[in-house]
């Protein structure tokens, strides 16, 4: 089977053993933005067509892909769900060189009863085992960071926050990013970025900081941008992290480090988790689904 992970700016795609382990991978910047015109036939034949031509003839896509700007939109599964929920609800794609399904994304609400929604994180869920096992709190951090309750096998619960997106839209479209300039992502400035966020004043007040602390000489310009990041991760983990958890920090190695470290700070305990677990839950889905 061929399992992929389809997102808004990237293309990931594995060939997976009976077994789920990864005989061969690709990758590619060819999210569902960076293809022309709809091409998503085109762009998947392209990308992997020396595997079918091998012989492979099972396809299973997750991520935005299946969203509205996407290929087909496949419909959101209502949670809680488990991977056999998941697998039982596969959308058909029309693809004339093989099979493909997509799998659906899954909503529901918050707390106070607000729409949640995600596309991909679910299949990254799928695949830690020991998280299925036992259940827990998961992060999945990124542009639209996910914090995801498991529980008896099944995502019971999530948020998201925009945390990635918001860094990028201060620093490149406010008066803040006037007195940034490159410099390290980690470090002790990111550090007392996660500090400050348990300061009081809240969120707003803590990122106009940034600059004030910059004019007055107590902030280097080359860690205005790793204060910055600190300071809005840690408003992300203190408004997610349940007090003194365990949490599996899933995605790129550098990312789930930086993370791992802004959660001890705000007392939490973080396992980094393996970064191919979207292709673990891709082949655990596409091994529960009916293909025929």
């Amino acid at each position: 089977m061929i399992g992929i992970d389809w997102g808004t700016t990237s293309f990931r795609a594995f060939r997976l053993a009976p077994d789920g382990t990864i005989r061969d991978r690709r990758a590619s910047q060819r999210g569902i933005v960076n293809v022309p015109d709809g091409r998503f036939s085109d762009t998947l034949r392209e990308e992997i067509g020396p595997w079918l031509a091998a012989g492979e003839d099972r396809v299973l896509l997750s991520g935005m892909i299946g969203s509205r700007q996407g290929w087909l939109e496949a419909p959101y599964l209502p949670i809680p769900a488990a991977p056999a929920d998941v697998a039982a609800a596969l959308t058909d794609v029309p693809f004339d060189w093989a099979r493909v399904k997509l799998v659906p994304g899954l909503n529901g609400t918050d707390a106070a009863g607000v729409a949640e929604v995600m596309r991909g994180e679910e299949t990254q869920i799928f695949g830690i085992p020991s998280l299925l096992a036992a259940g827990g709190i998961a992060c999945l951090p990124g542009t639209h960071s996910k914090w995801v309750r498991v529980e008896d096998g099944r995502i019971a619960g999530f948020t998201t926050h925009m945390t990635g997106e918001v860094y990028g839209a201060v620093r490149g479209h406010t008066i803040l990013g006037r007195t940034m300039r490159d410099g390290p992502a980690n470090g002790a400035s990111f550090e007392a970025g996660v500090r400050r966020s348990a300061d009081p004043g809240g969120l707003l007040h803590h990122i106009f900081g940034v600059r004030a602390q910059t004019l007055v000489g107590a902030l280097a310009e080359t860690d205005a941008g790793a204060y910055l990041s600190g300071i809005l991760i840690g408003h992300e983990i203190r408004a997610a992290m349940p007090a003194g958890a365990v949490v599996h920090v899933i995605g790129a190695p550098e990312l789930t480090k930086l993370y791992a470290g802004a959660i001890a700070t705000c007392g939490g305990y973080a396992e980094r988790q393996d970064g191919d677990a979207a292709a673990a839950g891709l082949a655990l889905i596409g091994d529960l689904a009916m293909w025929d």
